[in-house]
């Protein structure tokens, strides 16, 4: 059988690596250690790999994400296998992170080592105008995998405060804490608004990832 289908661009990745990204838009994970993921994001596997759901792991953690709209579920992955990642045709990107953290905004994490430490965390300021803004803390040593909806962009907060849709944030550092600030006012209000109604604020040492994207729209809006 001939097609260009079969041309080498398009041929499984063979490396002795972990985490290697099989396009822009697959991850494929050679499993050893177990991997935790975002529960639906598996596309494809190979091999013994097993699905488990993955627990809160603590009350406190429990109840973060019972109260948190932006809670992503997880799944553990384990087993002898590879195992190939993907959310929409968005983008991926890898972290390597080395005993430091990185805060995950909305539905961007996609996969990470099961050894790195992770929690939630409320965001400054998010209070009930807001319906609340929560990020995903992931510390330690490994590799993390995460999604941008379309190519992402990074920002520099070291120079000059910098505000983002917490719709477009993907990640930042994990040494900026980012607060909430509303730009509505009455005149605004009275006008319809402007849509941009809350940002995260962001200034100091670090970065925040940005994606062209405010999210996909809610059906029937």
């Amino acid at each position: 059988m001939r097609s260009p289908i079969f041309d080498q661009a398009n041929a499984e990745v063979q490396t002795a690596e972990r985490f290697v990204l099989q396009s822009t838009k697959m991850l494929k994970v050679t499993l050893g250690p177990d991997v935790l993921a975002a529960k639906g994001a598996m596309v494809a596997h190979q091999g013994q790999v097993q699905f488990h759901h993955e627990s809160s792991g603590s009350l406190a953690r429990f109840v973060k994400r019972a109260v948190s709209a932006d809670d992503q579920p997880l799944m553990r992955v384990s087993g002898p296998g590879e195992v190939f990642f993907a959310r929409a045709a968005e983008h991926v990107f890898l972290l390597q992170l080395e005993g430091d953290g990185i805060s995950v905004g909305g539905s961007s994490l996609l996969a990470f080592d099961a050894q790195l430490q992770w929690d939630m965390h409320r965001t400054k300021g998010a209070g009930m105008m807001t319906g609340g803004f929560w990020n995903t803390l992931i510390q330690g040593h490994g590799t993390v995998a995460l999604t941008s909806h379309g190519q992402p962009m990074i920002l520099d907060c070291s120079q000059q405060p910098t505000f983002v849709d917490p719709n477009a944030a993907v990640c930042w550092s994990a040494n900026l804490t980012p607060g909430v600030v509303s730009s509505m006012n009455v005149s605004s209000l009275l006008r319809g608004g402007t849509g941009e109604a809350f940002q995260y604020a962001f200034h100091g040492p670090g970065f925040v990832v940005v994606q062209p994207s405010e999210g996909y729209p809610v059906a029937g809006a």
